[in-house]
């Protein structure tokens, strides 16, 4: 019986001791439970965190580079209508030169005296009336004084057409330094043209130059033309007038040799 009790008393002692040691550990093991939560706490908070930034970060380089997007369009957009500013920009002068005035120079000068000029809008009948045909000769033939005042005229308008050609030739001739200088300028204007439209200006304004050109080079043509012509239709009449006296000696009664009268020829 004694040793029994002592086995007990041995085990409710050795039971109180787990307790108390079980109890005094506890706390110890709950605050260390407690505490290593808290740190893990702050450790997850401070990875969500760096997450956030990082995400921030990448949202703000992404706003940085739409912005940057949208600064290109914006140049691009402002290059486009500069360009447009610039192509449609106009010449700020314009070069068409003395054209209109030389061409009236032109005509006014072959139109001189007696001359028969390509301005003349009847230049063929002015020609059938200054120059009789070999008809008109036949039935009109003239005589001495009539001749002389009718050969007089026949020659002022040769000699005046043939003056007023020379004199639109030479006056084409003293117009090339103004017509230059007028090319001169046009072919700088077409070097430094920055748009498509002073472009485009610039060689109208040429095609406008060449089409003068062709103008005077027509008027010059035009008044050896008709040079030519007043020239071959005096020579032609002339001709026929010779052949008309001709044609009337022969066919003329021959005078009589009796009597001692004199024999009358009419030239």
């Amino acid at each position: 019986m004694p040793h029994r009790c002592l086995t007990s008393n041995r085990l409710l002692a050795g039971l109180a001791a787990f307790v108390v040691a079980t109890g005094e550990a506890k706390p110890a093991e709950a605050g260390t439970a407690t505490g290593a939560a808290t740190e893990w706490t702050q450790v997850l908070n401070n990875g969500e965190l760096v997450s956030l930034v990082g995400q921030s970060g990448e949202q703000i380089q992404n706003q940085l580079t739409q912005i940057s997007q949208l600064a290109q369009q914006i140049e691009t957009q402002l290059n486009i209508y500069q360009n447009l500013l610039q192509n449609t920009a106009t010449l700020p002068s314009h070069m068409w030169g003395q054209v209109e005035s030389d061409l009236n120079q032109l005509r006014s000068i072959v139109d001189q005296g007696q001359s028969i000029s390509f301005s003349m809008g009847n230049a063929d009948d002015i020609l059938q009336q200054r120059f009789q045909s070999y008809s008109s000769l036949k039935t009109n033939l003239p005589d001495n004084a009539s001749f002389a005042t009718t050969y007089q005229s026949w020659s002022d308008i040769n000699r005046d057409t043939i003056a007023s050609t020379l004199k639109a030739a030479s006056l084409t001739a003293e117009q090339f330094d103004s017509e230059e200088g007028t090319m001169s300028s046009l072919r700088s204007m077409s070097e430094t043209a920055d748009g498509q439209m002073k472009a485009l200006q610039v060689g109208h304004q040429i095609a406008a130059q060449q089409v003068a050109q062709v103008q005077k080079l027509r008027g010059l043509v035009s008044q050896h033309m008709t040079m030519m012509g007043t020239w071959l239709q005096a020579e032609q009449t002339d001709k026929d007038l010779a052949q008309a006296r001709r044609e009337k000696f022969f066919s003329g009664t021959a005078p009589s040799t009796s009597g001692g009268e004199k024999m009358k020829v009419e030239w």
